[in-house]
């Protein structure tokens, strides 16, 4: 079998595209590829529309079974290409597009399904979305990125035990740390006085130490599902006499600027509090991130919705406990058991490449009170009751295992990628004569 795959995002576009819309496509392929490697020949191409009708009728000629699988949201899949297609896709809205808004037929998302004829996204959440807008036994699958594996070992030594004694990163890029910067630098202009950070200055190596109960959240500030207004504002509030609390927030974004400011403003604004906030702008080598992931006691989602959100489960396969709400994606793998729940309330909202900004969907906003609820137990935790940490941490790694293994990955996309080529042997007769 030979599988073709493409992301308009690659390793060549990365560093520019980091933080843009729907850059994380690129990292779900390279999640994929050693399980497709498993399963057939892997080919990854810079154009389709030149590049994949040419390889499957090589494939064709010899008999052999093709599928193109573009990483990509339907919108931006192609759908007149002769090779049978799949878009690999998130989402995490309570309905598909299904207006061909812009002068777009593909906005139409029940337009580029019924073309492709299947699907792969990653959560039961989306397959529900899908079949409700098609019918009830469309051909799609559930296929989380297979993060598990890679993380799993890394959390191993750590055996759900919070570190020793403080914990050393080395981060080259930015640091803002709330207890050593000014931040009435970063006061209305009015009001500003002192001095804030040079974004624009060279590049250059920091040492980071943290301790105490590390919560940390990787994510892109410019993504509007992300809320992390409520996740500073909240900790801030719930906080603010302990000193030994610390948010952490990962920041990926292609402008340091444009990334820190808006939530230095934030902070500013939250004063005064005696814990801790650290934002981190710039490039973890593997072993500082595993050093992140060691310092940390909880990964923290806020988010209005996921597709899957791949830093809370690669968290999670590391044995951290979470707190996050059960919503969207996080439905399948989140539970009282690994993860301090947090609630939240449906409203009305818009499709994101919707330019009408019409609403048409749902999304779920965090409930700050419970949320703040959320912090106070969980320090709680892992400040009294290690037995109960260590089993939560334990429940992580289990359950995402059940989740996004490699080997859950592969059992699912061999299952249905066979399904997939029966049906159309079944509908090609140049297929059967051959």
């Amino acid at each position: 079998m030979l599988i073709i795959i493409h992301s308009e995002t690659n390793q060549h576009t990365i560093a520019q595209n980091l933080g843009r819309s729907e850059y994380s496509y690129y990292f779900v392929l390279k999640e994929y590829r050693p399980v497709l490697e498993r399963l057939g020949r892997v080919v990854e191409v810079a154009d389709p529309l030149t590049e994949v009708d040419a390889l499957y009728e090589e494939c064709r000629a010899s008999g052999e079974p093709c599928v193109f699988l573009s990483f990509s949201p339907p919108h931006r899949t192609p759908v007149h290409l002769m090779c049978p297609t799949l878009p690999v896709f998130a989402w995490e809205f309570s309905t598909i597009p299904n207006e061909p808004f812009a002068g777009e037929p593909r906005n139409d998302w029940r337009t580029v399904l019924q073309a492709c004829g299947a699907a792969i996204t990653h959560s039961s959440y989306t397959v529900n979305a899908v079949r409700e807008a098609m019918d009830s036994d469309y051909p799609i699958v559930a296929v989380p990125a297979p993060v598990w594996d890679r993380f799993a070992a890394r959390g191993a030594p750590l055996q759900g035990q919070p570190p020793n004694g403080p914990v050393r990163l080395k981060i080259k890029g930015l640091v803002a740390d709330s207890r050593k910067l000014d931040l009435n630098a970063f006061a209305p202009r009015p009001l500003r006085t002192g001095k804030g950070l040079d974004f624009h200055a060279p590049v250059r190596e920091q040492e980071l130490l943290l301790d105490g109960v590390v919560y940390t959240s990787v994510f892109n500030p410019g993504d509007g599902r992300k809320n992390w207004e409520d996740m500073l504002s909240a900790f801030c509030v719930t906080f603010r006499e302990v000193e030994d609390a610390t948010l952490v927030l990962k920041l990926t974004h292609h402008d340091a600027e444009e990334a820190l400011s808006d939530i230095l403003h934030h902070l500013y604004k939250n004063q005064s509090y005696r814990c801790r906030i650290v934002l981190i702008y710039g490039y973890l080598a593997d072993a500082d991130y595993e050093r992140l992931v060691q310092a940390t006691r909880y990964v923290v989602n806020t988010s209005y919705g996921e597709g899957q959100c791949l830093p809370l489960m690669e968290f999670m396969s590391c044995g951290k406990p979470a707190v996050a709400p059960r919503t969207t994606a996080m439905i399948d793998y989140l539970s009282a058991d690994n993860a301090f729940l947090i609630d939240s309330t449906d409203e009305l909202t818009a499709w994101p490449h919707d330019p009408r900004k019409a609403f048409r969907t749902l999304r779920y906003v965090t409930n700050w009170t419970s949320l703040c609820m959320a912090y106070r137990a969980s320090y709680a935790v892992a400040k009294e009751d290690p037995q109960r940490y260590a089993q939560m941490a334990a429940q992580a790694v289990s359950s995402l295992q059940d989740f996004c293994s490699q080997a859950v990955a592969e059992q699912r996309l061999q299952v249905f990628l066979g399904q997939l080529f029966e049906r159309r042997f079944a509908s090609d007769p140049e297929m059967r004569g051959a």
